[in-house]
């Protein structure tokens, strides 16, 4: 017998497939991740021709069993992969073939491709992963909604340009990346509604000419549209590449939020302390308390950028329809979301254990960064913006050739520059006053962090 005659697509072939060829064609050991997915699938489609008349209702409860059987081989690690089995669909229909028969299990895949069942199974599975990703990644914003609230009364420098720029409070710090956290939330939703539409019933690439009730395949498979145009749906990827845009975007978020993190973890800094079990020593220096776990979520965002990349190359140069360069889709996207998930889980990690040094963001705090507040005091004497900002430009040009900070320059001396200024001027120079005149939304007021914390927490539970 030849060894073709047990491959679903053996028949014309009179020869074997060369072993190097038959290796480097396979895929189970990367699709069998879709074992599941493809079994609910494969259920679903029998319903569906049954409905159509194609077999019999004791065949269907035979096929149904039969793959009933075959998934709980997969969940009990008990599925034994043979070589012949060069994806995840070979495998289970020849395991169904072998517990009840050609007869009936070789009826299952009328009218269907491995073309539209695999990208039906991809589909299913990215549609569980996605929402696997917004529960814990609802986890993480929130945790660092919590932590934003316990400390809310933390000022801390501001930075623009990697240069200390206006007082905030660190509540204020947390929230911006709970705010960016939401909005990739918000695109993932967005996503899901590309991800949620049925290829399967369009065959290799013409469509299915059993009047398969696709409506119906959909219900079942509970995805809200069907694809409209067969040709389309088989070779349609575009769902992966958004999955892999998604996670590099948002891994850039993540990367940030490390790279902030890291500085500010530094003895220079002095800012924030990570626990000992998401930190790392060195094997020569014994003093050395490392932030790999933040190094690798940094260098984990370029692996995922890169992943995107490579998969948009191999794309863009296809004819229509499937190809089997798109068998090259599993891998970049199941390692990304596998990584995404690892980099929230250990990102949750580190903010809800990390210490606060609160005195050392004080001590961070100088008068300089009040040269603005300064401005804005003269705004309020009715001296125009760009006019005040000069004034407030002279003063600190006079605190550094005299050597001294800004709130140690005299009335006498100040009055010389704008005679705007008097004695109430001393109550610029006070760092709580100067985040508590941010009230508008969206600032760094106590009153302004509290209503982005409700309001992020509301959209949460929406």
């Amino acid at each position: 017998m030849s060894g073709n005659e047990t491959k679903l697509w053996g028949g014309r072939f009179g020869e074997d497939v060369d072993s190097l060829m038959e290796k480097f064609n396979s895929s189970i050991n990367i699709d069998k991740r879709l074992c599941h997915a493809d079994i609910k699938g494969s259920k679903a489609y029998a319903k569906a021709i049954q409905k159509s008349g194609l077999i019999s209702a004791d065949e269907l409860e035979a096929i149904t069993s039969g793959l009933n059987e075959v998934d709980e081989e997969w969940k009990k690690e008990s599925f034994v992969i043979q070589r012949n089995d060069e994806d995840i669909h070979t495998a289970n229909e020849r395991r169904l073939t072998e517990l009840i028969g050609q007869q009936i299990a070789g009826k299952l895949h009328t009218g269907r491709s491995r073309n539209d069942q695999v990208a039906t199974d991809v589909r299913l599975w990215l549609k569980d992963e996605i929402k696997s990703i917004k529960v814990i990644l609802a986890r993480l914003i929130q945790c660092i909604c919590d932590r934003a609230h316990r400390e809310i009364d933390v000022i801390m420098p501001g930075y623009t340009h990697m240069q200390r720029a206006q007082p905030i409070r660190w509540s204020h710090w947390l929230m911006s990346y709970a705010v960016a956290f939401l909005r990739d939330m918000d695109m993932l939703n967005d996503m899901y509604k590309r991800v949620d539409v049925l290829p399967l019933g369009s065959g290799a690439l013409a469509g299915n000419p059993f009047n398969i009730d696709r409506e119906y395949l959909a219900k079942e498979l509970d995805f809200a549209h069907i694809s409209f145009n067969s040709l389309d749906a088989t070779g349609n990827r575009d769902f992966v590449s958004d999955m892999l845009f998604w996670s590099s975007q948002f891994s850039c978020h993540l990367s940030r939020l490390s790279e902030d993190l890291i500085m500010y973890s530094t003895k220079e800094f002095g800012f924030v302390e990570l626990a000992d079990k998401y930190s790392t020593g060195s094997s020569l220096m014994p003093q050395k308390k490392n932030p790999d776990c933040l190094e690798l979520i940094r260098g984990k965002c370029g692996t995922i950028i890169g992943k995107a990349m490579g998969f948009l190359t191999t794309l863009k140069g296809l004819p229509s329809t499937y190809n089997k360069d798109l068998q090259e889709d599993k891998v970049p996207l199941f390692e990304t979301c596998d990584m995404v998930v690892a980099m929230i889980e250990i990102a949750m990690g580190v903010i809800n254990t990390l210490t606060i040094n609160p005195l050392n963001m004080e001590a961070a705090l100088t008068k300089d960064m009040l040269a603005t507040d300064l401005a804005y005091y003269l705004v309020r004497k009715n001296v125009p913006f760009r006019i005040a900002h000069n004034l407030s430009g002279q003063v600190v040009k006079k605190a550094e050739e005299k050597k001294c900070k800004l709130n140690e320059v005299s009335l006498e001396e100040l009055r010389k520059i704008s005679e705007k200024f008097d004695a109430d001027v001393v109550e610029v120079w006070n760092f709580e006053h100067s985040v508590e005149q941010y009230k508008a939304s969206g600032g760094t007021s106590k009153s302004s962090v509290l209503a982005q914390i409700e309001s992020v927490s509301q959209c949460l539970n929406h």
